[in-house]
């Protein structure tokens, strides 16, 4: 692995705590078997929109357009 600072001169402290970032996510990266599925948040899962009834069309179909919830 090469890294190439391009812009800026960090210290070595600075440069140290990148490179010990960029190592932490490559193993957290080679730990995930090939086949697992990705985890995602659940805030963008659209299953959880989904989940609701949309609200019926009709005469006070203005008023149900917003569910405070």
């Amino acid at each position: 692995m090469t890294i190439k600072v391009v812009r800026g001169n960090p210290t070595p402290e600075e440069l140290a705590a990148a490179l010990a970032v960029v190592r932490a996510r490559a193993a957290a990266a080679a730990e995930t078997p090939p086949g697992a599925p990705a985890t995602r948040d659940s805030w963008s899962d659209p299953s959880r929109i989904a989940a609701h009834r949309l609200p019926q069309p009709g005469p006070a179909a203005w008023g149900r357009t917003y569910w405070p919830g």
